[in-house]
């Protein structure tokens, strides 16, 4: 699957559609994982060789489904309060002109630290416009970055979660009805 990314190439700010997961050349024997911990990917073997590679993921929203007690787990939509683009903090093999079978991005992911009803223990790390802006900025030492995704991502309160219809994780469902709040909105 294809996202749009942001990043910054020869100084100037492009938007291409990158391959959601990435993995090292060398890490042939597992499948490409898609988010990363903030706790271990500015010093972690696996990411090293993209740490420096900088992109933000802009979202709408984002699902995760938690065990409520029922036959199955309910599917709840995440999105900013003020209907605001999520500005992910990712990182990536990103794309050149002669684009390699290795280019990808992950998504940074923190603790949720309670936040967003309990619905997931990981969420993806998000910045504010201008972190987001500071975050694509190459000049930045690695440091700087490594604060911005461990401390200063957007906090719960800024976001709302509602419950939305079951039928959301079958693929062969579509239609804005299935994001559409349920009858019970957080």
């Amino acid at each position: 699957m294809q996202l749009a990314l942001f990043h910054v190439a020869e100084d100037k700010l492009h938007a291409d559609a990158v391959r959601w997961g990435w993995r090292p050349h060398w890490a042939t024997d597992r499948a490409a994982p898609i988010n990363a911990r903030v706790e271990k990917v500015a010093h972690g073997p696996f990411f090293r060789q993209i740490w420096s590679h900088r992109a933000i993921c802009p979202i709408d929203n984002w699902f995760e489904w938690v065990d409520e007690g029922g036959p199955k787990k309910q599917p709840y939509l995440i999105r900013h309060r003020d209907g605001s683009p999520i500005l992910c903090a990712s990182i990536g093999q990103l794309p050149t002109p002669d684009q390699g079978e290795h280019d990808g991005f992950v998504i940074i992911t923190a603790d949720s630290a309670g936040g967003m009803v309990d619905i997931h223990d990981r969420r993806p790390v998000v910045l504010a416009p201008d972190l987001a802006r500071e975050w694509l900025d190459s000049a930045k030492p690695k440091e700087r970055a490594e604060q911005m995704a461990l401390h200063q991502g957007e906090p719960a309160e800024a976001f709302e979660w509602l419950k939305v219809n079951m039928a959301i994780g079958n693929s062969m469902n579509s239609g804005y009805d299935l994001i559409g709040p349920s009858r019970t909105s957080l």
